[in-house]
């Protein structure tokens, strides 16, 4: 399981470049069935490094482009009107497949948001009355621009604690963008990339992920950090319930990846900015999500 995993990360190093840890944080949400949101500037890799999990999950990928203009129905399908049957027949939409990527998902309206949003929540969506599921496993890595940039919706509180995770990208160091620049197209070493896990075998791997042995001190030291983010004064609102289930699950998926079958206080603390960073804020505007968590993790000693 351990080599597997690890010949995963491997091959997708060598296409993203100088991002280990992101990439390791992007696996670990997908076998904590949750989904990822990536915040950056344009052209930093976010559509590529969701296509090469893609291939090598050999999962059924589709990306779809948030615009101004972009409707619910262009995101979980529409009935149309088929005049050799004389009757409606439904058009699945891109929403229908194993890896969706949200592509610059706060440049759409809230309507447009929300429709992916509630697929993400209930892994279904109603159409005209009806219920459809959505494929198992089902994943979505939705990118956004920072806010400052023009055209863009941002996603209300409520939205982004849809997403288990929130992680950024970041600009290559200078020995991986040399390798890039000097190279071969990342888009060509994708095309010839096997694929290193079967979907049956990552389904095993999430159901893996509920196995980790957790103990009651790591669950005191769980229940001490929400805690301490709903008490202290320093955050404008505490950690809710799913945010604690999240940190556990993602806790337990990070554990899998380095190939042990205990939690321990170090992976809870690894995944603790990704799970947290977009759901804590500090209550004097003074800091961002990085100073927020090193409070919470200051204010809450290892028991």
């Amino acid at each position: 399981m351990h080599v597997t995993l690890s010949r995963l990360l491997e091959t997708a190093n060598t296409i993203i470049l100088g991002k280990d840890r992101p990439i390791r944080l992007c696996i670990c949400c997908l076998l904590a069935r949750g989904h990822l949101l990536i915040e950056d500037v344009p052209g930093v890799g976010k559509t590529t490094l969701a296509h090469t999990l893609a291939n090598l999950l050999g999962l059924e990928y589709q990306r779809i482009q948030f615009t101004s203009d972009l409707l619910p129905a262009d995101i979980v399908g529409s009935s149309i009107y088929d005049a050799d049957s004389r009757r409606f027949q439904f058009h699945p939409g891109p929403i229908f497949h194993s890896m969706i990527l949200a592509d610059e998902i706060n440049r759409a309206t809230p309507r447009a948001q929300s429709a992916l949003l509630e697929a993400m929540e209930e892994r279904q969506v109603t159409v005209e009355g009806r219920t459809k599921p959505l494929p198992d496993p089902f994943f979505v890595i939705a990118t956004q621009n920072p806010y400052t940039q023009i055209g863009t919706f941002p996603l209300p509180e409520s939205q982004l604690d849809r997403f288990l995770m929130r992680i950024e990208l970041g600009y290559p160091d200078r020995r991986a963008e040399r390798e890039l620049l000097l190279g071969e197209d990342r888009r060509s070493l994708l095309s010839r990339a096997a694929v290193c896990l079967e979907m049956g075998h990552l389904i095993e791997l999430q159901d893996n992920v509920s196995a980790i042995h957790t103990s009651r001190a790591l669950i005191d030291y769980l229940q001490a950090l929400l805690s301490y983010s709903r008490e202290s004064p320093d955050y404008r609102c505490g950690l809710s319930p799913r945010a604690g289930l999240g940190l556990l699950h993602a806790a337990k998926a990070w554990c899998l990846i380095e190939g042990r079958d205990a939690v321990l206080p170090e992976d809870l603390q690894a995944v603790l900015p990704s799970v947290a960073g977009h759901r804590l804020q500090l209550a004097n505007d003074g800091g961002n999500s990085a100073d927020a968590i090193r409070l919470l993790l200051q204010g809450v000693p290892i028991p």
